[in-house]
């Protein structure tokens, strides 16, 4: 079984960039913390700073495999900024199979108002906002919990 991790811009400054609001943690060790926890699921990661490419994983998680098990059963999307300006990453999610659960390490409600509106929350099968970096697990925990 698989899973896609997704990472959109400026989250491989995760550890660094404004620990006050993102934590301390590396994407690194987030991810360590999540195969320690789910040693028999195979996890994929992926992060760009490019809208085509977060655009471009979404629909190959979506691709048919028909004869291979590396098909994610569920995309955790962390789309960064793109989740308050795109609508081309939201017609991806849309459009995917795949559930998607949009995860926010920030309570973005609660931030500038640019970013207190998710494009994506009404086209994702789940959303975790707001629960720092352990929303990645919890956003592994409700795939795998709903995954048929």
């Amino acid at each position: 079984m698989t899973i896609l991790i997704l990472n959109g811009p400026n989250l491989n400054r995760l550890g660094t960039r404004k620990p006050e609001i993102y934590g301390s943690q590396t994407m690194a060790q987030i991810l360590l913390d999540i195969q320690r926890r789910w040693p028999d699921i195979h996890f994929r990661y992926a992060q760009s700073n490019h809208e085509g490419d977060l655009i471009d994983q979404i629909q190959e998680a979506n691709a048919p495999r028909p004869t291979t098990n590396d098909a994610p059963v569920g995309i955790v999307l962390n789309a960064g900024g793109y989740s308050h300006t795109s609508v081309a990453i939201r017609d991806a999610v849309e459009e995917s199979d795949v559930p998607v659960v949009e995860v926010h390490i920030s309570d973005i409600t609660k931030r500038e108002p640019f970013r207190r509106t998710s494009l994506l929350t009404d086209v994702c099968a789940h959303h975790i906002i707001g629960h720092g970096s352990k929303g990645y697990s919890e956003a592994v925990e409700w795939i795998l919990t709903h995954h048929r």
